[in-house]
């Protein structure tokens, strides 16, 4: 087996389930690909007030939030590998997943991948630049066997869940 990327999680949360450390692991490895042994992650899992003081802090933006992501600066991930920090808040994609009627654990992967392109430098600021982000996604979660998250349908017409 090949080295992938370096990933350090941190959870502190104490309730709902959160994916293993091997699943962040194979997301992250399958976004970067054969660079990826070259890449440091972590991945901080907060609870609601924390996601909610951070996204208005960093986005201005009052409300709790699935994934920030805080890229390392252009000279530490040159010289460290260090791609940067993702925050991730397990409840509110627990509640996205559930209204959304979608398998919690693809809801995570496509989460994580969403997140480590921010790290990328990936965005969706602009509707070119959300359709390109878009069509990373669908790519690298149809690698991991997860269907098009941005298609409507429910847990049961697609066999997960």
């Amino acid at each position: 087996m090949t080295p992938g990327a370096c990933i350090s999680v941190a959870r502190r949360v104490r309730r709902g389930w959160t994916p293993p450390a091997r699943d962040f692991r194979l997301w992250a490895d399958t976004v970067l690909g054969a660079g990826a042994a070259r890449h440091e992650i972590s991945v901080l899992l907060v609870g609601e007030r924390r996601s909610r003081r951070l996204n208005a802090r960093y986005r201005g933006r009052d409300c709790s939030t699935n994934v920030l992501a805080f890229p390392a600066p252009p000279a530490a991930a040159r010289s460290s590998g260090l791609l940067g920090d993702l925050v991730i808040c397990p409840a509110v994609l627990r509640a996205e997943a559930h209204e959304q009627d979608k398998d919690v654990r693809s809801h995570w992967a496509h989460m994580v991948v969403h997140g480590l392109l921010h790290l990328l430098g990936y965005d969706h600021e602009r509707q070119s630049d959300a359709q390109r982000m878009e069509r990373r996604e669908v790519r690298v979660l149809r690698q991991l066997g997860i269907l098009n998250p941005y298609v409507v349908r429910s847990k049961r017409s697609h066999g997960q869940g």
